[in-house]
């Protein structure tokens, strides 16, 4: 049996079985992005909800895993070498989980790295852009005065959804018939344009019905349907 005293954050989400993948998180779009993952590969885990109503991310043991106090992160007793391994940083982490499983990442070069591309896309760009119209659309953002902000997100976000738009032409998923972690990593963000965000008016969102039939299409998935509700919130 592994032993995970040596790690912080398993004194305060003690580990029911230290055997499997530890799942530090909470079902925001990041936090699905590694909860559909784990589903849809069948690697053994165990969830721990991250409560950032109480703050547990701010907590010493969190930090100990993850310095930048965001979620998800993992605990895998069964790292690199059969050594545990602590891990934080969505995309990193789905990449992981990709090489651990040997599913969705091509196993070409060429493929691999373009799904690589579409994964650092929505790192870089649409997870980011979309977070912060969601900020000026919903949160305390909308009481600033200037209008400016607020508009140059949705604006970016916009232009962004269309990117992806042009690119599911004549394509179910990023990368073609294949679901790939670029998938994993893209659909939760847009799914909370149109819903959390309730900003989807705004951006258009039925300028664009390739997305919108994606969207669809990744929700229906049943990994997709158990990890929206992944950690369950109390």
């Amino acid at each position: 049996m592994a032993d995970l005293s040596v790690f912080p954050i398993s004194q305060r989400w003690p580990a029911k079985d230290p055997n499997v993948i530890q799942l530090y998180s909470l079902p925001t779009p990041n936090g699905i992005k590694v909860s559909a993952m784990l589903e849809e590969s069948g690697l053994a885990y165990e969830p721990h909800l991250v409560d950032f109503g109480t703050n547990d991310q701010m907590t010493p043991e969190f930090l100990s895993l993850n310095p930048n106090n965001k979620i998800p992160a993992i605990l895998d007793p069964n790292g690199p070498d059969g050594k545990p391994l602590a891990l934080f940083e969505s995309g990193a982490i789905l990449f992981y989980l990709a090489e651990k499983s040997g599913k969705f990442l091509p196993t070409d070069a060429a493929g691999r790295y373009e799904t690589l591309q579409w994964l650092m896309f929505q790192m870089g760009g649409a997870g980011p852009m979309f977070g912060q119209m969601g900020y000026f659309v919903k949160f305390a953002g909308k009481d600033i005065e200037d209008p400016r902000p607020r508009q140059r997100y949705i604006d970016e976000s916009r232009r962004l959804i269309g990117v992806i738009e042009g690119r599911l032409q004549g394509r179910d998923y990023m990368m073609g018939s294949d679901y790939t972690i670029a998938d994993i990593a893209l659909w939760p963000w847009l799914r909370s344009v149109n819903g959390f965000y309730e900003a989807g008016e705004l951006v258009g969102i039925q300028d664009f019905p390739k997305v919108l039939d994606y969207i669809k299409r990744c929700e229906d998935r049943p990994a997709s349907q158990k990890a929206v509700n992944i950690p369950a919130r109390g």
